[in-house]
């Protein structure tokens, strides 16, 4: 069970890990290709390795700043993007709802519409003006009152805690309220 919840709240690198296989499989076998060529005194297949191997250590002669800048340029993208999918946590925007005879993976998009219809009740207000994101560590919900009707923030913190309860998400996340300035007119 623990395998299969992991698998729907972490994000699979498979991707990643295929593309760059295909890239080294692929440079590989290139340069076997071109090495076995050379070997039996065949002229290269695109570029002969001994040729390639001078221009690489002698790479800033006779090569365009822009191009060089441009190639440089698509190699930190590369780079940083097999970087970070290796080193960035990989996390579904889900969590784990604790029940003793299944396995529950609920959006955290459907946990803040649960949150904001808690919130808009407790406030007694309308659609528009409770927005809540959920994030793995914390609740944030935003409040736009009505104009010269008080509001309460913690009775508000005090329902988006008890829906919170209710749910027992794991992990729990904490609960902010900000109450907007500027009021609504007529709601």
């Amino acid at each position: 069970m623990a395998v299969i919840l992991k698998r729907e709240t972490h994000s699979s690198r498979a991707v990643a890990s295929i593309i760059a296989a295909v890239l080294v499989i692929a440079l590989c076998g290139y340069a076997l290709l071109e090495t076995a060529v050379r070997a039996v005194g065949q002229p290269p297949w695109l570029v002969d390795p001994q040729i390639a191997a001078e221009q690489l250590v002698a790479l800033p002669d006779g090569v365009p700043p822009l191009l060089l800048g441009v190639l440089g340029a698509v190699l930190v993208m590369a780079g940083l993007f097999f970087l970070l999918n290796a080193v960035l946590p990989g996390r579904r925007a889900r969590h784990l709802l604790r029940d003793r005879r299944a396995a529950v993976v609920v959006d955290d998009e459907v946990i803040a519409s649960a949150l904001a219809r808690r919130a808009r009740v407790a406030a007694n207000l309308s659609q528009e003006q409770v927005m809540v994101t959920v994030s793995r560590r914390q609740v944030q919900v935003n409040v736009r009152p009505t104009s010269g009707v008080p509001l309460s923030p913690d009775a508000v913190r005090a329902a988006v805690l008890d829906e919170l309860r209710d749910m027992n998400p794991s992990p729990l996340p904490d609960v902010r309220v900000s109450v907007s300035s500027a009021g609504v007119v007529g709601a």
